[in-house]
């Protein structure tokens, strides 16, 4: 499991997705110099599409064995981080100009490019099993083919 680069990939999205329950993303300066802070989960659509990404990237983290279904689990969640990220670009835009944003704004977006990362090392494990499995078909249909000619 931990010999595969996938698996470094998700593991690393998993890490940062678990960090945007504890960091803020934004803050937001008062008017008499009183600062408030803005995270994730205080606002139920982020914290309902980031703990529906962190089942879906420890479940393909999990997922080993099935690499279908791990690519497919893979995709999915890269598309929910993308999803978090255009709301939270959305937000930035209609954010008054006192609303400062925080670098933890961007983790959604790089836990899809590892999300994507790891769905094409799953893929060319996926394509490398199969012509593994091509040829070993081929060559036992070759000793079948020389039995059946040595019977003759």
């Amino acid at each position: 499991m931990w010999q595969r680069i996938q698996t470094l990939f998700l593991a690393l999205a998993a890490a940062l997705t678990l960090s945007l329950f504890w960091v803020d993303i934004a803050r937001i300066l008062g008017p008499d110099g009183a600062v408030e802070y803005v995270g994730f989960c205080e606002k139920p659509l982020y914290l309902y599409l980031v703990l529906a990404a962190l089942a879906s990237v420890l479940a393909a983290l999990f997922t080993f064995k099935y690499r279908m279904l791990q690519l497919r689990l893979c995709v999915v969640s890269a598309l929910i981080f993308t999803g978090v990220q255009v709301l939270v670009a959305v937000d930035f835009f209609r954010a008054p100009g006192q609303m400062v944003y925080l670098l933890p704004a961007v983790f959604p977006l790089v836990c899809a490019i590892l999300d994507l990362l790891a769905a094409r090392n799953v893929f060319l494990d996926e394509t490398m099993v199969r012509s593994t499995y091509r040829l070993r078909q081929a060559s036992k249909e070759r000793r079948k083919q020389r039995r059946r000619e040595s019977r003759r």
